[in-house]
């Protein structure tokens, strides 16, 4: 498995991954960076913040048959021994109730405390404190806006 076969995989993302990718990147401004087609392991998640340790999958019909379920049963596993908990949607759930779907992943982001955050550049490199502190008052206001949610 390579970078190579990971922008594939993104070349051709289906209508509910383009869906969940867009609810996705809008967390960003709120100091939680997903990933699409991470690999973790021998696997590909659909979706990963590193950060919190949280994946995120956009599951269709054949995840529905009984081999598919016993493959997604044992990648879960090594998901989860990568320290990554997997959240895993309905490709019609995504499409028809993306507010529900946004509303589940801010929960579990809320349930999941964030990891070290990034290193950012050496100040020499144009990075340094101001960045910082822009991440910790993103996760701030993430975590002041997920506290306005049941």
């Amino acid at each position: 498995m390579t970078v190579i076969r990971a922008r594939e995989l993104r070349r051709m993302s289906t209508p509910p991954e383009r869906k969940l990718w867009s609810i996705l990147y809008g967390l960003r401004q709120h100091g939680c960076h997903f990933r699409r087609q991470h690999q973790i392991g021998p696997y590909y998640a659909d979706f990963a913040c590193v950060k919190a340790g949280l994946v995120v999958e956009a599951d269709g019909v054949t995840h529905t048959q009984e081999a598919e379920i016993a493959y997604d049963h044992a990648r879960t596993a090594v998901l989860s021994k990568h320290g990554f908990r997997v959240l895993r949607f309905w490709n019609n759930q995504v499409l028809s109730n993306p507010e529900g779907v946004f509303e589940s992943i801010v929960q579990a982001l809320r349930d999941v405390p964030l990891l070290t955050p990034t290193p950012v550049p050496s100040p020499s490199e144009g990075g340094g404190r101001s960045r910082q502190r822009k991440r910790r008052t993103g996760l701030a206001e993430l975590a002041a806006r997920m506290g306005d949610h049941p």
